[in-house]
């Protein structure tokens, strides 16, 4: 039996050492393949997100759709497509190989403005409103007034009030000063006389003096009034020259209470100016489009109404930055808008000269909306203009007829 044992030991060892040969090869054959297709994942990957972006199809649009994600809102500067663009039938089927198409919007000549509260409005609301939608107003006419109206008239009166007060101090300080010179003027023909008369006393005690009739301390005293008077003469030409040598306006008192009179009327127009803040005014000359306040609401971020010069309407376009080198100043357009039933006409007044975001776009979450697009401004015909006039920010299809300068060349 050991015998056998012994035999059999080697063959067993050697089967043993070809098996765990052969799994090992087999191990490093499927880590090969694991390997490969760890590689090949990122591959697949790319390609599966290039097809999905070029195709787009229903699967990814719903998923886009259900999840309300956008294609490229993750990244700072998304790969943009041109927008697709759904044209009416009856465009569709005019529509030439050198037209531009692209998205409108109705708009008033200057675009819409929009009324705000006046500044420094504060905490104040709306009092009253002086318009309705519709009504046609001129620059600077008052629209609405705001219920901090009554506490401004109060500081208006304050202020007159305060301004009265340093006038009458003016008129006082005018009267002092006049009244000073005048005594001023008094005092020294008053002073001349008695120095006069203190040297003719002086002369004649000299005199007696001279004679042996007068005595020393006669002579002594005359001598110091007369010196006394001519002194007092001196003072009181140099208090008359104080209010004679400028002019009374220029007197330092008088210019101190007419400058408190500026401050004071500098105050009363400042008060005066404050009150406008309680009076919202109309920025241009226009249509009133809508109203967006009602009285006691705190006035609206977004503005108390909206104005807009519907006399003249335009149509903003948004045209793809790729076929904006067709588009030329007074090439005419046509402006598809199937809420209203009917084709509006015009022609390019202006191009933008920057490139800027695409601003209408559809309702679809899927629907790119990083297109970069050049905005070209339309202006619309007198019968076309008057139609759009009732259809402010209305969403339209135009259709550039680039073209047409080449055909009226030939």
């Amino acid at each position: 039996m050991s015998g056998n044992n012994s035999t059999d030991l080697p063959l067993d060892l050697g089967l043993a050492k070809d098996t765990i040969q052969q799994a090992s090869r087999s191990k490093r054959n499927r880590f090969r393949r694991r390997y490969l297709l760890v590689l090949l994942i990122p591959v697949f990957m790319f390609s599966g997100a290039v097809i999905g972006m070029y195709y787009q199809p229903p699967g990814l649009q719903k998923f886009y759709a259900l999840t309300g994600l956008k294609p490229g809102g993750g990244a700072d500067s998304p790969i943009a497509l041109p927008p697709e663009i759904e044209m009416p039938q009856e465009m569709a089927e005019t529509l030439l190989a050198t037209d531009v198409v692209g998205l409108a919007r109705l708009i008033p000549r200057g675009d819409v403005a929009i009324v705000a509260a006046p500044y420094g409005a504060g905490d104040a609301r709306v009092a009253e409103l002086l318009v309705d939608i519709g009504d046609v107003v001129t620059r600077g006419s008052v629209v609405a007034r705001l219920d901090n109206a009554q506490a401004l008239n109060g500081v208006v009166l304050t202020a007159g009030a305060n301004l009265a007060v340093r006038q009458a101090i003016l008129v006082q300080t005018q009267s002092t000063v006049a009244a000073s010179r005048a005594e001023a003027q008094a005092t020294l023909d008053q002073v001349r006389a008695s120095a006069k008369e203190a040297s003719t006393n002086l002369a004649r005690t000299e005199d007696l003096a001279a004679r042996g009739i007068a005595t020393d301390a006669s002579l002594i005293a005359a001598r110091t009034a007369a010196e006394e008077a001519a002194l007092s003469v001196t003072r009181a030409e140099a208090t008359l020259a104080r209010y004679t040598s400028i002019a009374l306006e220029n007197q330092p008192d008088v210019v101190v209470a007419a400058r408190n009179v500026a401050a004071a009327e500098a105050e009363l127009t400042r008060a005066q100016m404050d009150l406008s803040r309680a009076l919202v005014q109309a920025p241009i000359d226009g249509t009133v489009l809508d109203i967006l306040a009602t009285p006691g609401q705190r006035p609206p971020l977004e503005g108390i109404m909206e104005m807009g010069d519907i006399s003249q309407m335009m149509a903003e376009v948004e045209v793809w930055q790729d076929r904006i080198a067709t588009v030329q100043v007074g090439q005419p357009v046509e402006l598809a808008a199937p809420a209203i039933g009917q084709s509006l006409r015009g022609k390019v007044q202006s191009i933008g000269l920057t490139v800027g975001r695409q601003g209408m776009i559809s309702d679809d979450a899927a629907a790119n909306s990083d297109a970069r697009v050049i905005r070209v401004l339309v202006s619309l015909d007198e019968s076309s203009s008057k139609i759009a006039s009732r259809y402010v920010r209305l969403e339209t299809v135009a259709r550039i007829d680039t073209g047409a300068s080449q055909r009226i060349g030939q």
